[in-house]
C-alpha cells in the first residue's frame, strides 16, 4: 500500500505543468509524505486528538489563505487590504518574512514597484527584504528570469488556446493565460522600477545629543527625496575622528518605527562624531554628519558630584520600620494569649452575637460622624452590596478637628496594608494614655480590618486615599482601587465574609453623599495614576502655605504632578549643558547671549525658549513678568 501510495505521488508530481522553481519544495514535499505515511493508532482520547488534529489543519490552512491574502493585496497595491490584515494577524501568523514559490517577500513586491505607503506599512509590520539578494546582480538576474519565464508560460498557453477547439478545458486555459499575462505585466513592473531606482539621499535632521556618561542618542528623519526607491534600513557609524577613520563601530537599524539609536559603552569625557546614511534596493546612499558634529558623554550629577535623589531611601525606610518593630515585639500585645480555655467561649460567644448582625454589615443610611468607604473598581463597573450601594462602615459617631492630621497620618498607613493587625495591637496598647487622637487611629484601624475582611482586599498593595468632601453632618475617607486581578464579569457575585457583593455600572451606584459622584472620584483616580513619559520636563511651582497644608497649582488632567512642559525626550543633562545654565543663571540681563551655533548649548537654548514661552501661557502669566 506504501509503495503504491509512493508511485501515486511521484506520477502526481510527474503530472505537474512546469513552471518558476519553489524554494520550500523540500519542505512542501516532508509535509505531503508526513501526512501520506502517518499511521493511525487508537486509544482511549482518539476523539479528543482527531478533534485536535481537525482545528489545527484548519488554522493552518486559515493561515495559509491569509498569507496568499496577503500577497494578492500587495500585488493588487491595494492598501486598506494590506492594513486590515496587519491588523488582523501577527506577523509569525502572517508568514510575512517568508519567500513565496518565485522567492520574493511582500516587501520585495512593495518596493520594486515603488508602492512607499504599502512598504512603510509592511516596514512598521518587522517586513525584511528576501535573503536571495545578495548583491545587485543576484537581483537583476532574478528579475529577468521571472520575467522570461512568465512571457515563456504566456506564449504556451495562447498557443494551447489558439489551436484547441472551444470546450471547458479550454476555457480553464483562457483563465490561466490571463493570469500569467497580469503576473508577466506585474514582473515587467517591478524589474522597470528597479532598474530606474537610484541610491537614497541622505537622512535629515540627523541630531546627537549627550544620553548619559557612557552613551550618547542619535535621532535622524527619512531622506528627503521623493524619486528614489523606499528606504528599507539605516546605518549609524561612529568615531572619535572627524573623517571617520578609523571608524569605532556601526549598527544597521532594520526596524523603522522609531528612527533613533543609542549607542553605549563609550568613555566618559571623550568626544564622538556620528554619521548615518540610508539603504534602499540599490545600495547605500552618502553619509550625513550630525549636528552638533560630536557629542562628549557626561552626566550633571557626576560633574556637580551629587546622587541622584532617590538612591537609599526605600531602604532607610524598610531600616527604620525595622527598628519600629524591634522595639515593639515584646509588647505584651505580641505575647501568646496563656488563658487557653477562654478562646472557645469567646468564639462561641462571638458565633452568636453574629447571628443578630445586619445581614449586609455595611451601613444604608450615615449621620454625623467618621466613615470609610471602598471604591473596587475595574473599567467602568464598580463593587456594591445586593441593594447597588458603595460599601460603608462606620470609623467613629464624632470627629475631632484635627480631621487633616488624621487623614495624612490615614496615608502613612495606606503604605502598611499588610501590617494592619500589628498596627491595631500596637496602638492597643498605647491607648491607656486615653488620648483622642490614638483612640481616633485606633478606630481607623479597626475600620480597615472590617472593610479588609468583608469586602476581601486582603493583601492588595494598589490604593488611592481621598478625603471626602467636608458637610456638616458627616466626614469620610474614600478608598479607591484598580482590581485588575478580580473577576472581569460584569454582573458576577461573590461572597466575602457572608456579605454578597456584585458588579454593577458605576453610573448604577447609590452615591454616599451627595458632593462627588462616584464617577467623578474614579476620573480623579484614574487621572492621578498617570506617569509622564520619559524625557526632561520645565515645571512651575505655585504653591499657598497655611498653617495646618500646602496648596499647590496643578494641572487638572495631571493632579499629582506640577504645572509643567515637556522640553525633549532625552532626559540627561550633559556637563556643557549644565555649566551653561549655571552662568545662565548668573546673569542679571534678562536676556543672555545666545550660545554659539551647532552645539548642544545652542540646541537646549532653543528648546528653552519654546518650553517657557509654552509654560507661561500655561500657567496665564505675561511674557514680560517672565524674568
Amino acid at each position: 500500500k506504501m509503495t503504491q501510495q509512493m508511485r501515486d505521488l511521484q506520477l502526481a508530481q510527474a503530472r505537474k505543468l512546469p513552471g518558476p522553481s519553489s524554494p520550500n519544495a523540500a519542505k512542501r514535499l516532508y509535509r505531503n509524505l508526513s501526512g501520506k505515511f502517518r499511521v493511525n493508532y487508537t486509544s482511549f482520547d482518539e476523539g479528543s486528538l482527531a478533534g485536535r488534529g481537525e482545528k489545527e489543519k484548519l488554522r493552518k490552512s486559515y493561515l495559509f489563505q491569509s498569507n496568499a491574502a496577503l500577497f494578492e493585496a500587495v500585488e493588487l497595491q491595494d492598501l486598506d487590504r494590506v492594513q486590515e490584515l496587519l491588523k488582523q494577524y501577527s506577523p509569525e501568523e502572517l508568514d510575512l518574512n517568508t519567500p513565496n514559490s518565485e522567492g520574493l517577500l511582500p516587501l520585495d513586491i512593495a518596493i520594486m514597484t515603488n508602492n512607499a505607503p504599502i512598504a512603510r506599512a509592511l516596514l512598521q509590520a518587522g517586513a525584511k527584504e528576501s535573503p536571495h539578494f545578495v548583491s545587485l546582480e543576484s537581483r537583476s538576474l532574478h528579475l529577468s528570469t521571472l520575467v522570461r519565464e512568465a512571457e515563456q508560460r504566456v506564449n504556451e498557453l495562447t498557443a494551447q488556446v489558439v489551436n484547441e477547439a472551444p470546450n471547458a478545458d479550454c476555457s480553464e486555459k483562457e483563465k490561466q493565460l490571463k493570469a500569467w499575462e497580469w503576473r508577466y505585466r506585474l514582473y515587467k513592473r517591478m524589474k522597470a522600477g528597479f532598474e530606474h531606482a537610484r541610491v537614497p539621499d541622505a537622512p535629515t535632521n540627523v541630531h546627537l545629543s549627550v544620553a548619559s556618561s557612557s552613551s550618547v542618542q542619535v535621532t535622524f528623519w527619512e531622506p528627503l527625496s521623493v524619486n528614489s526607491a523606499v528606504v528599507t534600513k539605516y546605518k549609524v557609524e561612529w568615531s572619535c575622528s572627524p573623517t571617520f577613520s578609523p571608524l569605532l563601530g556601526e549598527a544597521v537599524i532594520d526596524k523603522l518605527k522609531n528612527l533613533h539609536f543609542t549607542i553605549r559603552g563609550l568613555v566618559s569625557g571623550t568626544a564622538y562624531y556620528v554619521q548615518v546614511s540610508a539603504y534602499n534596493m540599490k545600495g547605500w546612499g552618502p553619509p550625513q554628519a550630525s549636528v552638533p558634529p560630536f557629542a562628549i558623554p557626561s552626566n550633571w550629577r557626576e560633574y556637580d558630584g551629587r546622587a541622584p535623589r532617590r538612591r537609599g531611601q526605600a531602604e532607610a525606610l524598610d531600616h527604620l520600620l525595622g527598628q519600629v518593630k524591634t522595639v515593639h515585639q515584646h509588647c505584651v500585645c505580641h505575647e501568646p494569649c496563656k488563658n487557653q480555655p477562654q478562646s472557645r467561649k469567646h468564639s462561641v460567644s462571638k458565633s452568636l452575637k453574629h447571628l443578630f448582625h445586619p445581614g449586609s454589615k455595611f451601613l444604608k443610611t450615615l449621620k454625623r460622624g467618621l466613615y470609610l468607604t471602598a471604591i473596587f473598581y475595574k473599567d467602568d463597573n464598580i463593587l456594591v452590596t445586593h441593594e447597588d450601594q458603595i460599601p460603608v462602615v462606620e470609623i467613629d459617631d464624632t470627629y475631632s478637628c484635627l480631621l487633616m492630621q488624621d487623614f495624612l497620618w490615614f496615608t502613612k498607613v495606606s503604605c502598611m496594608w499588610d501590617e494592619i493587625l500589628w498596627l491595631r495591637q500596637c496602638v492597643t496598647v498605647s491607648q491607656s494614655s486615653c488620648s483622642c487622637i490614638l483612640q481616633t487611629r485606633f478606630k481607623m484601624l479597626l475600620a480597615i480590618s472590617q472593610m479588609q475582611v468583608r469586602v476581601g482586599m486582603e493583601g492588595e498593595r494598589a490604593l488611592f486615599w481621598e478625603p471626602g468632601s467636608p458637610g456638616s453632618s458627616t466626614q469620610m475617607c474614600h478608598i479607591q482601587e484598580n482590581t485588575r486581578l478580580c473577576q472581569s464579569c460584569p454582573r458576577l457575585s461573590q461572597q466575602q465574609d457572608g456579605v454578597p457583593l456584585s458588579w454593577s455600572p458605576a453610573a448604577k451606584a447609590c452615591p454616599i453623599q451627595q458632593y462627588l459622584s462616584p464617577q467623578d472620584k474614579l476620573a480623579y483616580h484614574q487621572r492621578s495614576s498617570h506617569a509622564l513619559s520619559p524625557g526632561l520636563y520645565l515645571g512651575y511651582l505655585k504653591l499657598c502655605s497655611a498653617v495646618d497644608q500646602i496648596r499647590v497649582l496643578v494641572p487638572e488632567r495631571l493632579p499629582n504632578i506640577l504645572c509643567h512642559v515637556k522640553i525633549r525626550s532625552n532626559p540627561n543633562i550633559s556637563r556643557e549643558e549644565w555649566e551653561w545654565l549655571q552662568k545662565m543663571a548668573s546673569v542679571e540681563e534678562p536676556l543672555p547671549e545666545e550660545p554659539e551655533a551647532e552645539t548642544t548649548q545652542n540646541h537646549l537654548f532653543q528648546e528653552l525658549q519654546v518650553a517657557i514661552k509654552e509654560l507661561m501661557t500655561l500657567v496665564n502669566i505675561p511674557l514680560q513678568e517672565v524674568q
